[in-house]
């Protein structure tokens, strides 16, 4: 969504005064700008600076009053609903929690998320994501007995994390296997083994999809280097709280050598136990 689109949104003002707290200094912003099938450029813009600026601001000012043709997808500018995603200076960032006075002096470069298809500018096209979250199976418990749910706070402080994702795919951006390879068809990505660690681990979901994560879902493609974990804006532990312990399940079943064993004396029925939360 460009900032024209939003009309309850808010932004630097046109007429910039003192009064708003004008820093005196000039920022010079990179920002690329090109469509589908171009190569695209680096155009330079110059912004006043303002005290507490972040780069959303800066980017505002340039569509009202440099480049009103300027692309740039947001929406609530509180760093909550992931709009805003793009590359600040090289690595994947919200434009509304990037403050201008936190990055090193010079030029700012502002370009599109690198590992999804270009639609304008800044904008980039993300609905891959949401054909990836159809495939995995929602949360499903078991039918009602007419009993309260009763959920130890331990799971629910656990849950907590994976709920905090705002979908803002800058985990899904930086992901080399998505990033440098191009493996979206093989692998779901960091943010979708969020998801799915959210319903495996809640004791009251019924299904097993360990083993669609680990064949559809690409989980062996990560070799958890921990780059998704530094870019969330969430501060979620994206590799220590959800991958490895969702490899650590797979490989439990498949490759524990006493559950072999077992599975060898009791048969299929010791898979259904092996699968339990």
């Amino acid at each position: 969504m460009t900032e024209m689109e939003n009309p309850t949104a808010t932004s630097t003002s046109d007429d910039l005064d003192p009064a708003q707290g004008l820093t005196g200094e000039t920022l010079t912003l990179h920002v690329f700008k090109g469509e589908p099938g171009e190569t695209g450029t680096e155009q330079a813009y110059e912004v006043p600076g303002v005290t507490g600026m972040v780069v959303l601001d800066a980017i505002h000012y340039i569509q009202r009053n440099l480049d009103t043709d300027l692309a740039c997808r947001w929406n609530c500018k509180a760093a909550k609903c992931g709009s805003c995603s793009a590359e600040i200076n090289g690595k994947p960032a919200l434009l509304c929690k990037t403050r201008v006075d936190e990055l090193p002096a010079g030029p700012i470069t502002v370009r599109p998320l690198k590992a999804f298809p270009l639609v304008k500018d800044l904008v980039t096209d993300v609905s891959r994501n949401f054909e990836v979250n159809k495939e995995i199976p929602p949360f499903t418990p078991a039918k009602d007995d007419g009993k309260p749910w009763r959920v130890a706070q331990r799971d629910i402080s656990r849950l907590r994390e994976h709920r905090m994702c705002i979908e803002c795919f800058l985990c899904q951006d930086v992901c080399h296997v998505l990033r440098d390879h191009d493996h979206s068809k093989r692998f779901y990505g960091p943010r979708f083994m969020v998801r799915v660690a959210s319903l495996e681990m809640h004791p009251k979901d019924t299904l097993d999809r360990i083993d669609l994560t680990r064949k559809a879902g690409g989980m062996g493609y990560c070799n958890i280097t921990k780059c998704c974990t530094e870019v969330c804006p969430e501060h979620i532990h994206i590799t220590d709280n959800a991958i490895i312990p969702l490899k650590e399940r797979y490989a439990d079943r498949h490759w524990d050598p006493l559950r072999w064993v077992g599975r060898k004396l009791k048969g299929d029925g010791s898979k259904q136990a092996e699968g339990s939360k």
